[in-house]
């Protein structure tokens, strides 16, 4: 199999670094060079897969120019964090819109890894499964989930977005006390790893999905009042298994 990745940062690079150890691949960037990696988007016009795995302000441009370049029957795939706005032109391509489950607060390049999608959920949207697609997916030891644009949406925001929010709205609330900051441990430092997410690509996600944002912040909101006036303790106990029972 002959597979492209556009953009080699954190995502793009582990793909990098994980699928050559199996197939043909190539990759541009604008930001590394090197062996197999090219400037020109016209090399990629022979791949059965391209990745598409740039910031999300600018991969529509890029499917647009994939366009002009490569044939019908080739499966591109984007890796961004929301959907709905990549499902919204009908490609001449073979577009599977997907979304791996996996990342670091870290980016670029020098921060990908091997091994970085094992045992991850890997988004697809639609019901049609693809060979070349799923084949990939399960070499990194990644698990498809099927679902719709909307609702990968609305639940990235639930659990991926919003905590990005509230961990930095924690930093916010915390960083002019100077005694917090000096005294703060590991709880703090858990709970706000998030804000050292890649600032371009949280930009992106609160821009383009606050509806959802605001939304889960809401019900979040809504829980706070729920455990504080209800059965704290048999409430947090059952939290607690449903959480352990999540990430066995």
């Amino acid at each position: 199999m002959k597979i492209g990745i556009i953009g080699l940062g954190l995502i793009g690079g582990s793909l990098f670094k994980d699928l050559r150890k199996k197939y043909d691949v190539i990759a541009v960037s604008n930001s590394q060079s090197g062996d197999k990696i090219y400037k020109n988007y016209e090399i990629l016009k022979d791949r059965d897969l391209i990745f598409v795995c740039s910031p999300m302000n600018k991969t529509l441009a890029i499917l647009d120019k994939l366009e002009e370049i490569v044939p019908v029957d080739t499966v591109v795939t984007d890796v961004c964090s929301l959907k709905k706005f990549v499902c919204e032109k009908r490609r001449p391509y073979n577009f599977i819109p997907s979304h791996p489950m996996a990342g670091t607060e870290h980016k670029g390049f020098e921060n990908s890894l091997e091994g970085l999608f094992k045992g991850a959920k890997w988004i697809v949207i639609g019901n049609e499964k693809n060979a070349i697609l799923e084949e990939v997916i399960n070499y990194l030891g990644a698990k498809p989930v099927y679902t719709t644009a909307e609702e990968h949406d609305r639940a990235a925001a639930l659990i991926s977005h919003m905590p990005m929010v509230i961990a930095q709205a924690l930093m916010l609330t915390a960083k002019d006390n100077p005694l917090a900051m000096e005294i703060a441990s590991s709880g703090f430092r858990d709970m706000t790893r998030l804000a050292l997410s890649n600032e371009e690509m949280a930009c992106d996600m609160v821009s383009m999905n606050h509806e959802n944002i605001e939304q889960a912040i809401l019900k979040l909101y809504k829980s706070v009042g729920e455990l504080t006036n209800g059965n704290y303790p048999e409430m947090i106990s059952e939290l607690k298994k449903i959480r352990k029972e999540m990430f066995k």
